[in-house]
């Protein structure tokens, strides 16, 4: 099985499920960001109905949002002397991509040759801690949990962020939070084992995912998770 979860959009999970035909079991997710407290945070939501009315409408508007958002980065690259039109990030991005997001931008300074990979285009330019990056103002994290949920789902807080998971975990739990990203390729093993321990002591469910976002990630299909760590995440999933 597989989930998929792409940035405040449902769109590609209906070719997803087409595609795997009866080989591979497609569990529908989204990836909906929000901003808490200042902080970026993307809250997960696992065996979602695609087609709930107010998770559409949510989707719908923020395409939108992530078009501004990408206007206004380019306007900070602007000023710091690189120049980049609105329609060449559409062309990196492609015919078909609903959700416009970083990745596409990476592409399209890697064209104009303001960079050579997508991690330097990150690393000098548009990552968390980059002089043109714009945070995704979307929902409160409050309301994406209670979105989550309306739509059928549960709600997992992915790739936390360490001082604010610390924080603010079981402020996230009185909101409903369901579980926790403790497995993925860029958190090493300590990390995994403390946010696994913590999630336990909560009650939540622990996940894992790949986070992939384009081949400069590696291989798609070459990030799983064992089986025993994913047997309460399907069963509270209904599975």
């Amino acid at each position: 099985m597989i989930a998929l979860t792409d940035h405040d959009t449902t769109a590609g999970i209906a070719d997803a499920t087409a595609a795997a035909h009866d080989a591979l079991h497609v569990i529908p997710g989204i990836e909906v960001s929000t901003t808490y407290e200042g902080t970026e945070v993307h809250l997960l939501g696992y065996f979602i109905d695609p087609t709930h009315a107010d998770l559409v409408q949510y989707a719908q508007g923020a395409l939108e949002g992530r078009r501004a958002r990408m206007r206004g980065m380019l306007d900070r690259l602007q000023a710091l002397g690189v120049s980049v039109p609105f329609n060449e990030v559409e062309a990196a991005a492609g015919p078909d991509v609903r959700s416009m997001g970083r990745p596409h931008l990476a592409r399209a300074l890697i064209q104009r040759g303001y960079v050579a990979s997508f991690a330097d285009a990150f690393e000098r330019y548009i990552g968390d801690a980059s002089p043109a990056y714009l945070p995704t103002d979307l929902v409160s994290a409050a309301r994406a949990i209670e979105l989550i949920h309306e739509a059928g789902g549960l709600a997992v807080w992915a790739h936390p962020r360490p001082d604010v998971f610390d924080r603010d975990i079981r402020r996230f739990v009185a909101w409903g939070l369901d579980g926790v990203e403790c497995i993925r390729p860029r958190c090493d093993a300590a990390e995994s084992l403390r946010l696994e321990t913590v999630s336990r002591e909560l009650g939540l469910v622990i996940t894992g995912g790949s986070d992939w976002h384009g081949p400069w990630h590696g291989r798609l299909g070459g990030f799983s998770v064992n089986s025993d760590d994913i047997a309460a995440f399907l069963e509270r999933g209904g599975m």
